[in-house]
C-alpha cells in the first residue's frame, strides 16, 4: 500500500515539478538560449552558402536547379531574416530596461522561449538542406535571352571560342565583350566559354549574370540591378558585407577583389588571383566601378566578359580590350539544326527535303528562327511547309530595332501556324505583359479571364487547366519558355501542382514580334512608356494599351478609347495624378489593371465601366474604394501587396465575383460581415499575409467583422489560402471545408516565415482545441490532404486508442478517416496528450498510409512505439524519411516489420534517450530485402543503440566528419550496425 502512494505521489511531482523546472530553466538559461540560436543560424547560413555556391556553378554549367534545391535556398534566407529580426528586437528590448541594468522577467522569460524555439526550428530546417543531386543537365530556363532547346556549340564558332579562350588565358587582357544580333546565340557561347574555363582550370570562381535589366530607364530599377550584381558576386566569393547601401558595398566588394592571397595557408576562394564575371544582354552602359569591379590599376582579381547586340557600347562605352562578333550559322550547321529539331523523317522525304532547305536557307543561319519555324512545321503537310516557304518569300519588311527581318518573318509564321485562336491570343497577351520579364501564372489566369478566354467554361478551376494547356502549346513551339520558378509570386497556389507552370516569359526577340503583331489590326495591342501630355491623340482606336509611366506624371483628363477592351497601367510611386474623369471614354472596357498608384479616392468615373470583369490594383495606396462596389459585371478582383485598412460593407453587392485575391495585403483589419457570405459565386480566395482578424462566432459584443462560417454559404468555394489565429474563430458548423479541392489553411499563431508551403493541399494546427479535427467538415478535408502538421495540440487526438472506444484518436482505425493521399506527416509538442494504451502504440495494426513519404515527430513524451509490430505489408510502404526527436522511443521499426519500409531512405534521430533499437530485426527472414537504398541514420545526444541481432554498436563519429563510409568495413569513427542493412553516410553525435 505504501508502495503505492509514494508511486503515486512521485508521479505528480513528475508532472507538477517538472514543467515549473522547465519554465524557471527559460529565464535561468536566457543568454545560453540566446547564444544557441545565433550558433544555430549560422551554421544554417554557412549551408545555405555552400549550397548557394554549388548552385552557381551548376547554373555556370548550363544545366537546370532542381525545384526542392531552390525552396530551400528560400526558406532558409527567410528563416535567416526572422532570426536577424529577433536579435536586433532583443537587442532593444534590453535597452529599454534601464539600459539593460535591471532585466524585465516576463520579457526575458518570453525572449528565452522564444529563442529556444526557433533554435530548434533552425536546426530543423538544417536538416532539409543535404541533397543528392542539385541540378540537372538541361538549359537554365529564365534569362532574358535564354539559350534555345537543340542549340549546342557548331565548328562555326570555334574560332570565336578560341580567341575569347586566348583572352581569357592572358594576364593582359582584363575586359573582353562578346557581340552579335539577338537570337543569334551568345548566351550559349559564353556559357560554353565558362564551363571551358572551368574545365582549364583557369578561374576559381565563374559568375554568369543576366543584366537585361538594363533596358529599363528607371533609375531605381537600375539601383536595384547594381544590388543584385553585388551580391551574386559576394556570395559565389563567400563574402558578406557590412554596408547596407549600394557606394558602401562597391567600396567593400572592391576591396575584396584587390586583395592579394596573403595567407596561402588558408583556403581562398581567388585561386591565383582570378575570378570570372559574365555580364549578359547588356542594353545600357554599367559603370563596374560603380558595382565594386576594379580595372584602373593591376591589382584586381578578375576578369570581365560583356555580352550585348551594340559592338559600339561595349568597345567605346564600356572599353573591352577585345570584342569579338558572334555570326550567323553556317548552312551546314544551319540544315542540322532544323533537322534536329523537326524530326529525322525530313531526311528520308523526297518531297519534303528540299522544300525544308529552302525554309533553311530563309531563315539566314539564325538559331531562334530556325528552331521556331522548325517547331511549327513539325508533323505538317507537304502543302502547309510549300504555303510557309512561300510566306518567308513574300513577306513584308518590318522596322523592329535588333529584330531581323528574317527572324520576323520566321517567328511570325510561326505564330500563323497556331491552330487555335486562343492560343494565338495568349501569345499576344504574354507579349505585351512581359515588361519585366517573368508572368505570373495567375496574372496571367486574371488577366485572361476578363478577356472572355474561357467564356465556354464554366468552372475556374476548369479555366486554370485550359490555361496550362494554352502554356504548353506555346513552350512546345519555341514561342514562350520557363519562367524563374523560385521567384516570389502572388500566391503560388493555383498553380502548385502544375510543374514548370507557375510563371512563364518570353525571349526578348520574341517578345518584340509579338507586340508588333499585336499592333496590327485587327488586335490592335499597344504598348507605351511615359507618353507625354502632347502626344496623346483626342480618341485612340487601341483595343488593347498597356502603359508604364516612370517618369511622366499627367495623364490626360480623359481617354478616349471606345474599343478599349484592356488597360494596365504601371506607375512608378505616387506621384502620378489621375483625374476623376480619366474612364469616360472606355466603356467597352473588360480588364483593369492598376499597379503601384497612391488613390485617396478612385477616380468616380470607374463606375461607367459597365463591362469590366477583372480589376486589378496592385501595389497600390487604397483608402475609399467604396465605387469599385457599383462594377456589377466584375469577376475578378486582385488587391494584391496594396495598402488597405478596410473594405467598404457595399462589397457585399459584388455577387458575381468568382475570384478574390487579398495576398499580402498586410494592413487590412477590418471586412465587415456578410460581404464574403453574399459572394455566392466565389470559387477562389487568397489572404496569405492578410486578413486573419476573424470574429468568434459566439461572441455578442457587437464586434462587426467577419466570421469563418460565412463561407459556409459559398457552395463553389473551392480554393482557399488563410491564416486563422485562435482555433476558436473555426465554427462548430464548418461546411466550407468539404468541397476545398487546392487549400493552404493555418490555424493557430504562426510566425510570418512559418505561413510557407509547397503542397497545393496543406493544413497545419499550432495549439488549441485538438477536437476540432473530428469536426464533419474538417474529416472531409483531411481525406483529401498532401500535407498535415500539428503541434501542441491539447486534445488526446493523437495516439492510437484501440482498447478505449471513449477517446477519440486520430490514427484509431475506428474513426472514419482516410490519410490515402497524405505525402508529409508532422505531428510536434504534444508532450501533455495523454495515452491510454499502455504501449503507446501511435499507428495501430489496421492503419494505412500508403503515399506517406515523409514523418516528422517531436516532443510526443508519452510515445513507446510509433507503428504496431503487426502492420499490413503496403500500410507505410512508400515511407522515404524519418525524423524523431525528443520522444522516449524503445525502438523505431518495430520486429518483424523491417522489410515493409523497403523505400525508406534517410532516419534522423535526436535526443531520443530510450531508445533500444533502430531496427527490429528478431524472426528477421533473409529471404526479405530490409531496405533498398539506405542513405544517412543520423543519432544525436542517446545512448548506443542496438539492433536486435547485434548488442551494441561499435564507435561513432562526429560533425565534422560526414564523409560516406563503407559501413561493412570495421574503421574508426563509424557506427556499425547488423551486415543485412547499410546507409551509406552514419552521423552519430
Amino acid at each position: 500500500m505504501v508502495d503505492s502512494v509514494i508511486s503515486v505521489v512521485a508521479k505528480v511531482a513528475e508532472y507538477l515539478v517538472a514543467p515549473v523546472g522547465r519554465q524557471l530553466g527559460y529565464l535561468f538559461c536566457y543568454n545560453s538560449n540566446l547564444a544557441e540560436l545565433q550558433d544555430q543560424v549560422e551554421r544554417l547560413d554557412d549551408k545555405r552558402r555552400r549550397l548557394q555556391r554549388s548552385v552557381n556553378e551548376a547554373e555556370m554549367q548550363g544545366n537546370g536547379i532542381e525545384d526542392d534545391v531552390q525552396k530551400w535556398l528560400k526558406r532558409a534566407d527567410g528563416i535567416s531574416q526572422e532570426v536577424e529580426k529577433f536579435i536586433e528586437d532583443e537587442k532593444n528590448a534590453k535597452k529599454r530596461c534601464c539600459k539593460g541594468l535591471c532585466p524585465n522577467l516576463v520579457s526575458r522569460y518570453k525572449l528565452s522561449r522564444q529563442a529556444k524555439e526557433k533554435a530548434l526550428d533552425v536546426k530543423k530546417s538544417q536538416e532539409g538542406g543535404d541533397f543528392q543531386t542539385i541540378s540537372y543537365r538541361l538549359p537554365p530556363p529564365g534569362a532574358g535571352s535564354a539559350p534555345l532547346p537543340g542549340y549546342e556549340g557548331f565548328e562555326s564558332r570555334n574560332p570565336a571560342l578560341e580567341k575569347i579562350m586566348e583572352s581569357l588565358r592572358s594576364a593582359d587582357v582584363k575586359k573582353i565583350g562578346v557581340w552579335g544580333m539577338g537570337g543569334v546565340g551568345k548566351t550559349t557561347l559564353v556559357k560554353q566559354v565558362a564551363r571551358l574555363a572551368k574545365q582549364e582550370n583557369l578561374f576559381a570562381t565563374e559568375i554568369y549574370i543576366d543584366v537585361s535589366w538594363t533596358r529599363d530607364s528607371d533609375s531605381k530599377k537600375l539601383e536595384e540591378g547594381i544590388a543584385k550584381i553585388q551580391e551574386k558576386t559576394a556570395e559565389m566569393l563567400d563574402f558578406q558585407f557590412k554596408g547596407k547601401d549600394e557606394t558602401t558595398r562597391a567600396a567593400e566588394l572592391m576591396k575584396r577583389l584587390q586583395q592579394k592571397e596573403k595567407e596561402p595557408e588558408k583556403e581562398n576562394k581567388l585561386k591565383k588571383g582570378k575570378i570570372l564575371i559574365i555580364l549578359d544582354d547588356i542594353r545600357k552602359e554599367i559603370n563596374l566601378e560603380e558595382v565594386g569591379i576594379p580595372f584602373k590599376d593591376d591589382q584586381t582579381l578578375c576578369k570581365v566578359v560583356l555580352v550585348s547586340r551594340n559592338e559600339h557600347l561595349l568597345s567605346k562605352g564600356m572599353g573591352t580590350q577585345k570584342c569579338f562578333p558572334i555570326l550567323h550559322l553556317q548552312e551546314e550547321e544551319a540544315w542540322e539544326l532544323f533537322r534536329e529539331t523537326v524530326g529525322d523523317s525530313v531526311e528520308g522525304n523526297n518531297e519534303l527535303r528540299p522544300i525544308a532547305i529552302e525554309i533553311v536557307k530563309e531563315c539566314r543561319g539564325l538559331p531562334i528562327a530556325i528552331v521556331t519555324i522548325a517547331n511549327a512545321l513539325k508533323d505538317e503537310s507537304v502543302d502547309v511547309w510549300n504555303n510557309a516557304l512561300h510566306e518567308l518569300r513574300t513577306s513584308a519588311p518590318t522596322s523592329i530595332y535588333g529584330v531581323q527581318e528574317k527572324v520576323y518573318s520566321c517567328l511570325e509564321l510561326s505564330y500563323n501556324r497556331l491552330k487555335d485562336d486562343k492560343v494565338k491570343s495568349l501569345f499576344l497577351l504574354c507579349g505585351c505583359l512581359s515588361y519585366y520579364g517573368d508572368i505570373s501564372m495567375d496574372v496571367l489566369l486574371a488577366r485572361a479571364m476578363g478577356l472572355d478566354f474561357f467564356d465556354d467554361i464554366e468552372l475556374l478551376e476548369q479555366a486554370r487547366r485550359k490555361l496550362v494547356v494554352l502554356v504548353r502549346t506555346l513552350k512546345a513551339s519555341s514561342l514562350l519558355l520557363n519562367g524563374d520558378a523560385s521567384r516570389e509570386g502572388t500566391s503560388r497556389l493555383l498553380f502548385m501542382d502544375a510543374e514548370d507552370n507557375k510563371c512563364v516569359r518570353m525571349h526578348d526577340l520574341v517578345r518584340d514580334v509579338a507586340r508588333n503583331i499585336a499592333s496590327k489590326d485587327p488586335h490592335r495591342f499597344a504598348v507605351r512608356e511615359d507618353v507625354p501630355l502632347e502626344k496623346w491623340s483626342d480618341t485612340d482606336e487601341s483595343k488593347f494599351i498597356s502603359l508604364y509611366c516612370k517618369v511622366v506624371h499627367e495623364l490626360p483628363h480623359r481617354l478616349v478609347c471606345p474599343k478599349l477592351q484592356f488597360f494596365l497601367l504601371q506607375s512608378n510611386g505616387p506621384s502620378l495624378n489621375i483625374l476623376d474623369s480619366f474612364f469616360e471614354g472606355m466603356n467597352q472596357l473588360k480588364v483593369l489593371a492598376l499597379s503601384e498608384i497612391h488613390f485617396t479616392t478612385i477616380p468616380s468615373t470607374l463606375q461607367s465601366l459597365t463591362n469590366l470583369q477583372t480589376l486589378c490594383l496592385e501595389s497600390c495606396k487604397l483608402e475609399d474604394i467604396v465605387v469599385i462596389t457599383k462594377l456589377k459585371k466584375l469577376q475578378v478582383l486582385r488587391m494584391v501587396g496594396s495598402s488597405i485598412q478596410q473594405l467598404p460593407e457595399e462589397m457585399a453587392r459584388l455577387t458575381n465575383l468568382r475570384l478574390l485575391d487579398l495576398h499580402d495585403c498586410r494592413e487590412l483589419k477590418v471586412i465587415p460581415r456578410n460581404i464574403l457570405s453574399n459572394m455566392s459565386r466565389l470559387e477562389f480566395l487568397f489572404m496569405k499575409f492578410s486578413f486573419s482578424q476573424w470574429a468568434v462566432e459566439e461572441n455578442n459584443d457587437g464586434e462587426s467583422n467577419a466570421c469563418l462560417s460565412e463561407l459556409n454559404h459559398l457552395h463553389h468555394l473551392t480554393t482557399i489560402e488563410v491564416e486563422i489565429p485562435n482555433f476558436k474563430m473555426v465554427p462548430e458548423e464548418d461546411k466550407f471545408f468539404q468541397n476545398l479541392t487546392s487549400y493552404a489553411i493555418f490555424i493557430g499563431n504562426f510566425d510570418q516565415w512559418e505561413i510557407r508551403y509547397e503542397r497545393s493541399k496543406t493544413l497545419r494546427l499550432q495549439g488549441g482545441d485538438g477536437s476540432l479535427l473530428f469536426r464533419n467538415g474538417m474529416g472531409k478535408l483531411l481525406e483529401r490532404i498532401e500535407e498535415l502538421e500539428i503541434s501542441g495540440l491539447k486534445d488526446n487526438i493523437i495516439c492510437n486508442n484501440e482498447k478505449n472506444d471513449s477517446t477519440r484518436s486520430l490514427f484509431s482505425p475506428s474513426m472514419p478517416l482516410s490519410f490515402h493521399n497524405l505525402k508529409y506527416l508532422s505531428i510536434f509538442d504534444c508532450g501533455n496528450v495523454c495515452i491510454p494504451n499502455e504501449d503507446g502504440v501511435l499507428f495501430g495494426e489496421k492503419v494505412s498510409i500508403p503515399k506517406l513519404e515523409e514523418l516528422r515527430l517531436n516532443g510526443l513524451r508519452a510515445l513507446k512505439q510509433i507503428w504496431h509490430h503487426n502492420l499490413s505489408l503496403d500500410s507505410f510502404s512508400n515511407l522515404r524519411n524519418l525524423k524523431v526527436t525528443n520522444c522516449p522511443l524503445l525502438n523505431l521499426i518495430p520486429p518483424h516489420s523491417s522489410f515493409k519500409f523497403k523505400n525508406l531512405q534517410t532516419i534522423d534521430v535526436w535526443h531520443c534517450e530510450a531508445l533500444e533499437y533502430v531496427f527490429g530485426l528478431s524472426g528477421y527472414d533473409t529471404n526479405n530485402e530490409i531496405l533498398q537504398n539506405p542513405e544517412t541514420l543520423q543519432l544525436e545526444n542517446q545512448a548506443e543503440p542496438k539492433n536486435e541481432k547485434n548488442e551494441s554498436t561499435r564507435g561513432c563519429h562526429g560533425k565534422e566528419d560526414k564523409d560516406h563510409t563503407n559501413v561493412n568495413t570495421p574503421i574508426e569513427g563509424g557506427v556499425h550496425f547488423h551486415e543485412e542493412i547499410s546507409f551509406l553516410q552514419y552521423i552519430y553525435i
